[in-house]
């Protein structure tokens, strides 16, 4: 027999059931419901399982924007959804605006865009060419399982050194000692 409700929750965790005939009601009777809140819509039921585009940075979405700018104007807007990609040219655009980031040069010198920005708009210009079948798959072939056993050693030497040395951070090095300003 098949279940007659659907349940759902909204973007605050509230039960927003559909029931296939549901009991009637009266306006602002839910006992869901807090005092002070609008009753619900019956369309807040059917909306909260589609995409919640209301989860997402736009501070960061809005960088991604200037980011896709830039390579318009670069390239010619859209130009990876004519001419397709290489994967290895997104990859290894990714992974120097990572390595950038992460040995501590945090904006972009072109673009004046953080790096990992780039990185991100890098990483959906890659993605989008994947959903459209315009990714040519240059990745070297597969390797044997390696993280499974690399991450097996990493445990061992926890295991071996439980009170590790702390890690020397940006912030505990002096300016003097910061290479490449």
């Amino acid at each position: 027999m098949s279940n007659p409700n659907h349940t759902a929750f909204d973007a605050n965790g509230r039960d927003m059931t559909v029931m296939d005939n549901p009991p009637a009601q009266k306006a602002n009777t839910s006992p869901a419901q807090k005092a002070g809140e609008k009753p619900s819509n019956p369309k807040d039921a059917m909306g909260v399982n589609k995409v919640a585009f209301s989860t997402l940075s736009m501070p960061v979405i809005a960088e991604m924007a200037v980011g896709m700018t830039e390579g318009g104007m670069k390239y010619g807007r859209h130009n990876y959804r004519n001419a397709g990609i290489r994967a290895s040219v997104y990859y290894d655009a990714a992974m120097r605006h990572l390595t950038a980031w992460w040995e501590g040069e945090d904006i972009d010198k072109d673009s004046g865009l953080s790096h990992i920005a780039k990185a991100m708009t890098t990483l959906m210009v890659l993605r989008d060419a994947q959903l459209r079948d315009m990714v040519t798959d240059d990745r070297p072939p597969s390797s044997e399982e390696w993280m499974g056993h690399l991450n097996h050693l990493t445990a061992a030497l926890r295991k071996k050194y439980p009170n590790p040395k702390p890690a020397i951070t940006l912030n505990d090095v002096p300016p003097a000692m910061v290479l490449y300003t």
